[in-house]
């Protein structure tokens, strides 16, 4: 199965909070043009989406929506902000690809936790920098519980 691992799109500066930063006019359109590229390898088929509950990563996913497959699930999942922890998000990943089975699973998350999350996924793998909106894609057997990093790739300028 795949699991893509998402940075947000770039967001403002400030804002009230950091949970309430939105995406600036660059980060919609790189988001849209993730989305397309993303698209080209799901083959028509996206199973389970989830996404951080702050406000540039939810804005990320809305931007996207339109270029991607319909997703059968799509949730915000409170353990996926900055301050989540790689490991407990990791096994719940596992958790849920042994009971639910999907074939494909996007997350829209955010620094540091997207690189901490795929060096946890692939084992001997070095942290990926993650520029905003890069996306990585991640090959896992739940069989074996081996994986292996197929591709990262970030917008275009």
């Amino acid at each position: 199965m795949q699991i893509y691992i998402m940075r947000h799109g770039e967001a403002e500066n400030f804002a009230s909070s950091d949970a309430e930063r939105p995406l600036t006019a660059r980060g919609i359109a790189q988001s849209q043009q993730m989305a397309t590229l993303l698209a080209s390898h799901l083959n028509g088929e996206l199973d389970q989406v989830w996404v951080s509950p702050y406000l540039r990563a939810q804005q990320t996913w809305q931007a996207m929506v339109d270029s991607l497959p319909t997703a059968a699930q799509v949730g915000s999942v409170e353990d996926i902000t900055p301050y989540g922890d790689a490991e407990t998000v990791a096994e719940y990943i596992k958790a849920t690809i042994e009971t639910e089975q999907p074939q494909s699973l996007l997350l829209i998350s955010h620094l540091p936790l997207v690189g901490y999350l795929t060096a946890e996924l692939v084992a001997g793998l070095q942290p990926p920098m993650f520029l905003t909106s890069a996306i990585a894609a991640v090959e896992y057997d739940p069989l074996s519980g081996s994986s292996k990093l197929l591709w990262q790739h970030q917008p275009h300028k």
